[in-house]
């Protein structure tokens, strides 16, 4: 579920609730979901359980729950032309939360977290290639898709932690 590195990166006060909510969050996702969707939604939760964030009030089932559907929101989780996807009331049965709790908690963790659709940060790792936010940099006040640099200007950029991989050489690799 997680390693002693992850564990590691959250405060004292934070880590018995972190493991709660990894708990409820890997079980979800091994019956709902799959593996890439509890990879993003335990960052979530480890970005959550920081200080200064209200995670430690209210149910550990709750707040699971809307990290759940904020990793949803982001890879579009509601779009039926993606898999998995589930409606948010499929997913408040599922859960066993309302759908108000989910609603409240997951724009909790929205606003906290400043997201937004296509979060390169949370992005599930099967959508990493088609979504353009992870790939566009500013350079010289342009923005610029570094699928379609040289080779070498990836290199530099995933050096510089810019992209996660060489996109050019990724297929023949």
């Amino acid at each position: 579920m997680t390693s002693d590195d992850d564990r590691a990166e959250i405060p004292m006060p934070f880590r018995e609730r972190y493991a709660e909510l990894t708990e409820i969050i890997s079980s979800f996702c091994v019956s709902h979901l799959n593996d890439e969707y509890k990879v993003v939604c335990c960052r979530i939760a480890a970005d959550m359980c920081q200080e200064g964030s209200p995670i430690l009030s209210g149910k550990a089932n709750s707040w699971a729950a809307g990290i759940i559907w904020t990793a949803g929101r982001v890879n579009f989780l509601s779009d039926p032309s993606f898999e998995p996807s589930m409606t948010q009331s499929e997913f408040a049965k599922a859960i066993g939360v309302s759908v108000a709790t989910i609603s409240a908690k997951s724009r909790d963790i929205w606003d906290g977290l400043d997201l937004m659709q296509s979060d390169p940060d949370y992005t599930i790792a099967s959508r990493i290639d088609s979504n353009p936010l992870v790939w566009m940099v500013e350079v010289n006040g342009l923005i610029v898709d570094l699928r379609h640099v040289p080779r070498e200007v990836q290199e530099i950029a995933v050096e510089q932690g810019l992209i996660p991989y060489v996109p050019a050489g990724r297929d023949t690799e």
